[in-house]
Formats: C-alpha cells, sequence, structure tokens
C-alpha cells in the first residue's frame, strides 16, 4: 500500500506540473496575441494632435540668427545634426561670449602696442608678453579669482541650478542677453534685432579668427604687429 500511495503522489505531482506548464503556455500565446493586436490598432488610431509644431534641430539652427546671405547655414562638420535645443542654445551662448572676448582681445592687442601709459608707459613690448611685463604678473591669483567671480555671477543669472540639469541655460534667457545696454541701443522690432545680432556674430566670428592669427604671428616673429 505504501508503494501504491508513493505512486500516485509522484503521477498526481506530474499531472499538476504538466497542466501548469501548459497553462503558462497558454498565458504567453494569450499576452503574445494581445501585444499583436494592440500594435496593429495603434497603427490606425488617430495621432493626438500637439498645439506646438515639432521643429528638427537643424532646422532651428538655420532660423537663429547669425545666418547671413554668404555663406548661408554653413556647418560642413555637421555639429548642429541631433543637438537638442538645449544644447544647441548653449553652443550659441558659448560663440556670443568667445566672440565679445575675442573682438575686446582684437582692440586691445593693436591698442596696446601703441597706446600704453599704465605703469609708467615703460611697458613697451609685443601684446603676448605684455602681462608677463606688468606687475600683476605677481598677483595673478588675484586677476584669476576676479575672473571667476564675474564667470560664477553670470552662470548663477543664466544656468539652471546643478541640482537640476548640468550645463543647462534656463528657458527664459534669451542667448548673450546679460541685461547690459546702457545706451539703449537693442532694437525693439523683431527684424532688426535679428539684424543686429547677425551683425555681432559675424563680427565676432572673425575677432576670433583674427586674435589667434595676431598671437600666431607674434609667436612665431616675437615682434610687434606693426
Amino acid at each position: 500500500p505504501a508503494l501504491k500511495c508513493s505512486s500516485w503522489k509522484r503521477k498526481v505531482r506530474t499531472t499538476a506540473h504538466s497542466q501548469a506548464t501548459a497553462a503558462k503556455k497558454a498565458d504567453k500565446k494569450m499576452f503574445a496575441l494581445f501585444i499583436m493586436l494592440l500594435a496593429s490598432a495603434s497603427a490606425f488610431a488617430p495621432q493626438p494632435s500637439s498645439t506646438k509644431s515639432a521643429v528638427s534641430p537643424l532646422k532651428a539652427a538655420e532660423e537663429l540668427p547669425g545666418v547671413a546671405d554668404f555663406p548661408g547655414f554653413f556647418d560642413p562638420l555637421g555639429l548642429s545634426d541631433g543637438l537638442s535645443e538645449q544644447r544647441l542654445k548653449f553652443y550659441r551662448e558659448a560663440e556670443l561670449k568667445h566672440g565679445r572676448v575675442a573682438m575686446l582681445a582684437s582692440l586691445g592687442f593693436l591698442v596696446g602696442e601703441s597706446f600704453h601709459p599704465l605703469f609708467g608707459g615703460d611697458i613697451d613690448v609685443p601684446s603676448y608678453v605684455a602681462f608677463q611685463a606688468t606687475p600683476l604678473q605677481k598677483l595673478w591669483p588675484l586677476v584669476i579669482t576676479v575672473i571667476a567671480w564675474f564667470e560664477i555671477s553670470a552662470a548663477v543669472e543664466t544656468f539652471m541650478p546643478p541640482s537640476e540639469a548640468l550645463w543647462t541655460l534656463k528657458d527664459d534667457y534669451e542667448s548673450g542677453d546679460l541685461g547690459f545696454d546702457p545706451l539703449g541701443l537693442k532694437p525693439t522690432d523683431p527684424d532688426e534685432l535679428k539684424t543686429l545680432q547677425t551683425k555681432e556674430l559675424n563680427n565676432g566670428r572673425l575677432a576670433m579668427l583674427g586674435i589667434a592669427g595676431m598671437v600666431a604671428q607674434e609667436l612665431v616673429s616675437g615682434g610687434k604687429i606693426f
């Protein structure tokens, strides 16, 4: 009787296992069928309308200020392809800042070599080594601190808090608009503003190339530009 009872229990367990396996297979088939039907139905379902039309990053880049009649939209390396709107905005902010610094540097580079009344007027050297020839060379940590203060102050106003996103400009921030316009030169007409912004960008781009060329020339020649 003990052997019969053991054999019966094994048969019961085997039968139960077979039924459970069959049930699982049936469930998987039903789930797969459900997914297929859902995918088929979604293909014919009406898509929700968006109140804001989607604009590709490349199209957004082509409509930004800085695209002049010649050479038009110039991006031979495709650096704007696949960029998010925020990243494109970050690159534009970087271009504007570098362009403005380069315009000031180009002007100071040339003027400083011809007109240098500071520090007794005795510093008559090429601009690429002018800083090393001044007493400020001994105070470079203070100079770096002052520059860092300006950079951090500007970043607090223009970038989102690091706790929310890194290296991301605020949504309501307009690239290059630091609120500094003491002469009231900013046009109120959108078309005039875009034209002025394009001129600033193109001058900044030329200045970046110009200051790089002037520094290279003085490094090679060891003398002043003029």
